[in-house]
């Protein structure tokens, strides 16, 4: 949308604030709102935002990162084609923003500058990211100052879509209204969980119709009295909430590279090999899609969050998984799945990451190895080995460590990044250390 277009928009819609947004590298959504007087001259110059915020933690202490002290700032500046009113909040919108030095370059810690770069290297190869979010999230009433589960645990149950008729009704319309397509809305398998997808786009609108969906949900719910928790493993008698990432690869003939009919469930040879890239890089990119403490609660075998890394066609146990494409348009719907990530990741790393990742796979054309027909948790140890298959990082630490020895993934990062990145990560791990799992729990459950 040109500047003087998003201004009328602004106008026509009575707007009398704008959030301009960005996501940190705590996966929290941050920002600043300006005054509708004062959008033609915010669109110009951005917003001023301390360096040091990229180096803070959920707890926002300051972490030591070089460059990114109390001294010096970059411009939140928007993205005009972002510009999104807010039906949950009347009279606001949202622009989502790039990190800008004040030389007018892009920042290196940047998140959605990376993807960005990412996605033209793929341009410069002639493809195009497709990709999608799947969004878990359980909804709560506040009870005598508790959050309780509101909804049926029953996995697809009938009886807890009509217990959330109104509140789905609200969300699908606003989201919608938000020019975002949903695909399918329906309960899951924990008390008040629910998941709602919406449809592919190219890698940076993907990660950015992210960050409106996660704010949707949750203003919705509290339009309803209700709260919604994206958190990974918001309760520990409950199944975790995850935000499974579903990608495939267009050429610059509009064909799905993934998909080749003659193949087994369509999945082509050069899906294979960006598959395979992708597994090799999984223990480090980990840290980029499951960011949280309280992620390795989630991401456990027998959890349907895709614990092993491994690949398999319609296995939901495995941290890649091949769908079934649709009998209407297998081509258009031919994709893979990332399973193990969750809405605490920034979108912007996690799809750089994996697009990175899958990239080199396609270069180096490494064995993806054998697809996994089976639960690997019901396998042996030797079973496993010799089939190649691993667990995932269990704790943020470790994935943390495992990222830290990944150059590939590293250098996607860049130095700055990675090492506020890594500063970051570590300080939670500490700072968690220090108290119990409810104290986790409740952090988590209101920050995403």
């Amino acid at each position: 949308m040109e500047i003087e277009a998003l201004l009328t928009a602004a106008r026509a819609a009575d707007i009398s604030l704008i959030r301009f947004l960005y996501c940190d590298n705590n996966g929290l959504i941050r920002g600043k709102g300006v005054p509708l007087p004062r959008l033609a001259t915010r669109l110009a110059d951005g917003v001023g935002l301390p360096k040091a915020l990229m180096a803070v933690n959920s707890f926002d202490e300051l972490q030591p990162v070089s460059d990114m002290t109390p001294v010096g700032e970059v411009r939140l500046v928007p993205d005009p084609a972002t510009f999104t009113t807010l039906p949950y909040a009347p009279h606001h919108a949202l622009l989502l923003c790039d990190l800008i030095q004040q030389d007018g370059a892009p920042w290196p810690a940047c998140p959605r500058t990376v993807l960005k770069r990412v996605c033209q290297q793929a341009a410069d190869q002639g493809l195009q990211l497709q990709a999608a979010f799947e969004v878990e999230f359980t909804l709560t009433r506040l009870v005598d100052g508790r959050y309780e589960p509101f909804g049926e645990p029953l996995c697809y149950n009938a009886l807890a879509l009509q217990t959330a008729a109104a509140f789905a009704h609200d969300l699908v319309t606003a989201v919608q209204a938000q020019r975002l397509e949903v695909e399918l809305f329906y309960p899951e398998l924990g008390a008040g969980q629910y998941e709602i997808s919406i449809h592919q786009s190219d890698g940076v609108t993907a990660a950015d119709n992210l960050l409106k969906l996660r704010e949707t949900i949750r203003g919705v719910a509290r339009q309803h009295d209700l709260y919604a928790s994206l958190a990974p493993k918001p309760f520990t008698d409950s199944a975790g909430n995850g935000a499974h990432i579903h990608v495939s690869l267009w050429d610059s003939g509009g064909r799905n590279i993934f998909y080749d009919p003659a193949a087994v469930q369509g999945f082509s040879s050069r899906g294979l090999a960006f598959l395979a890239g992708v597994r090799r890089h999984l223990p480090g990119l980990t840290a980029l899609t499951c960011a949280s403490v309280n992620s390795y609660r989630r991401l456990t075998p027998q959890s349907l969050s895709g614990a092993f890394a491994a690949y398999g066609y319609d296995n939901r146990e495995v941290a890649l998984r091949i769908p079934s494409p649709f009998w209407s348009n297998p081509e258009h719907s031919t994709n893979l799945e990332l399973k193990a990530a969750d809405a605490s990741a920034n979108p912007y790393l996690a799809l750089a990451g994996l697009l990175a990742a899958g990239l080199a796979g396609l270069v180096e054309q490494p064995d993806p190895g054998e697809p996994v027909a089976c639960d690997p948790a019901l396998l042996t140890d030797d079973q496993r080995e010799n089939l190649g298959i691993s667990r995932l990082p269990t704790s943020l630490a470790e994935a943390t460590d495992a990222l830290a020895a990944d150059a590939l993934l590293t250098a996607t990062l860049g130095p700055l990044l990675t090492e506020a990145y890594l500063a970051v990560k570590r300080s939670e791990v500490l700072a968690y250390q220090e108290y119990d799992v409810a104290y986790e729990l409740a952090n988590h459950f209101y920050k995403f």
